[in-house]
């Protein structure tokens, strides 16, 4: 009996259509992409995911309009690629802005394909990437095209605190389109090639007479270094693609997962401390050097590196267990928290909480930043961000105080009262409502003004109220930290600290929220 085979125009015809969708815009739009020092879609999907681990869907969805010249303009794919793989061998959901298919642009089924696979993630519980490349809404398709955005807003805002979201930048996205990034968990952008703007240079000329370049306006310096959009940015596409991998090997795959275990190098270089944190209290440090005397090696990855500079955050690996760090930096504004510090602490701090990510917050405050700039900008209601993050998240907390711990800027960063599991303290710690010099000056004003010596008096003074309420043996007597530590003790007794904490329960209502933009 003879084996019937299908007509071969059936497969070649399939044959066809897929490559025609894979073709994108053509090789003259593909060579006007490279020679933007950009990647097309393709390339950076098979950079970024592990190999031959990708699937497509939706690969032949076609716009449905034909006026305006859609019927020659529009192929197969809507410029988009959305489908899921593995990065790092976990399972990863994908939408990947094509533009060299009508510039990216957001049309009716561009967006429905988003959606589609943000759903697929979200019901996977499995990490969300958006890679956005787009000349924005497509006008040729009026309201249809734009009404997919508030699709996807909503869609992002369900995600939040539940499954990782990672928004890369690698070309425009502008006006409605910057919000989808905005509600992501991070967001990368490339040097020179990445824009972000509501509305670009030629309408900022317009409306406002201002001449700016793009680059100026919503390029990723701009935007990781002033505004704080961009968490991450990257000289290279590639090495872009290999932050976004990095991170993700931080991150758990949902919520209600842990970080695959990586093992790493330990160290402990904690006999090195006293000579970075001098007991001169006015002398700065960097506390990066600080942070890696203790984490495994080369495992601190920093988020938001050249914004809010007088807080550092990122993750690290402690005996190949990831934790979270938020750590004072006196380098910038002697460690003096901001408005731009306060809220990039806020989010982080939460983000962690979010996914289950444990704290550790290394604290040396001399106060919130004084002046009319940060209390006209709202210093009091964008500072209470972090102390409600910090007050919110249930994750095990542990707390180090390192030199200083002034006032309302120390309660605000972890303290006990705020609901810290354990906090310590170094011997030159001081713990009080403020520095030495400042309280004097006050308490003792008239005394010193009247004093026939006011500096020996002043001098006197400082010396008394160092003795009586800065020294963090008296906040221990008071049970206001849990121990004061030697230098030497400093990576025994954090790790020893999270290991006692690693069973720490956490109630569904406590942790199940999102991470909501700050």
């Amino acid at each position: 009996m003879s084996k019937e085979q299908w007509n071969p125009k059936y497969i070649e015809d399939l044959k066809q259509r897929r490559a025609k969708a894979k073709a994108g815009g053509g090789e003259k739009r593909v060579e006007a992409q490279h020679a933007k020092g950009k990647l097309t879609v393709w390339e950076r999907i098979s950079y970024l995911f592990d190999e031959g681990s990708f699937q497509e869907v939706g690969s032949l969805v076609e716009s449905r309009f034909t006026d305006m010249g859609m019927d020659k303009k529009k192929l197969p794919g809507d410029g988009v690629v959305t489908g899921f793989g593995t990065i790092n061998g976990v399972p990863v959901y994908v939408a990947a802005e094509d533009f060299t298919v009508m510039g990216g642009t957001y049309g009716e089924y561009h967006s429905r394909k988003i959606v589609r696979i943000m759903d697929m993630a979200f019901q996977s519980k499995a990490p969300f990437i958006t890679i956005n490349d787009s000349g924005g809404a497509r006008m040729e398709e009026g309201i249809s095209g734009l009404d997919g955005y508030g699709d996807m807003f909503l869609r992002h805002t369900r995600a939040s605190g539940k499954i990782p979201q990672i928004a890369v930048i690698m070309g425009p996205c502008a006006g409605g389109a910057c919000y989808g990034p905005a509600l992501c968990d991070y967001v990368f952008m490339v040097e020179k090639t990445s824009q972000m703007f509501l509305t670009g240079p030629v309408v900022v000329k317009t409306v406002l007479g201002e001449n700016i370049s793009t680059e100026e306006l919503g390029g990723a310096t701009s935007h990781s270094s002033m505004s704080g959009v961009a968490h991450f940015k990257y000289p290279s596409e590639y090495e872009c693609l290999d932050g976004v991998k990095k991170l993700l090997s931080y991150l758990p795959k949902n919520y209600r997962e842990k970080p695959v275990r990586i093992i790493g190098k330990a160290r402990d270089h904690s006999e090195e401390l006293q000579e970075i944190v001098t007991d001169n209290q006015k002398r700065a440090y960097d506390i990066h050097k600080v942070i890696d005397t203790f984490v495994d090696e080369g495992s601190f990855f920093e988020v938001h590196e050249d914004f809010g500079k007088s807080i550092v955050v990122g993750y690290c690996r402690i005996d190949s267990e990831v934790v979270g760090i938020v750590a004072s930096n006196p380098m910038f504004l002697g460690g003096a928290l901001d408005i731009d510090s306060s809220e990039k602490a806020a989010r982080f701090v939460r983000c962690c909480d979010c996914y289950g990510i444990p704290l550790l917050t290394l604290i040396d405050v001399p106060g919130f930043m004084p002046g009319s700039k940060m209390e006209h900008g709202g210093i009091i209601r964008r500072g209470a961000k972090l102390l409600y993050a910090y007050c919110e998240a249930s994750v095990p907390k542990v707390s180090l105080i390192l030199r200083k711990a002034y006032g309302g800027s120390y309660i605000a960063m972890n303290s006990k009262g705020m609901g810290a599991d354990i906090v310590y303290a170094w011997p030159i710690a001081q713990i009080a409502v403020m520095g030495a010099e400042g309280a004097v000056g006050i308490m003792y004003k008239h005394e010193l003004e009247n004093a026939a010596n006011p500096e020996q008096v002043r001098q006197e003074k400082i010396q008394e109220y160092n003795d009586k309420f800065m020294s963090p043996y008296i906040a221990a007597k008071l049970g206001i930290i849990d121990e004061v530590i030697s230098p030497e003790e400093t990576r025994r007794k954090i790790r020893t600290a999270f290991e006692s904490l690693s069973s720490k329960e956490r109630s569904e209502i406590a942790f199940s929220h999102g991470n909501i933009p700050l």
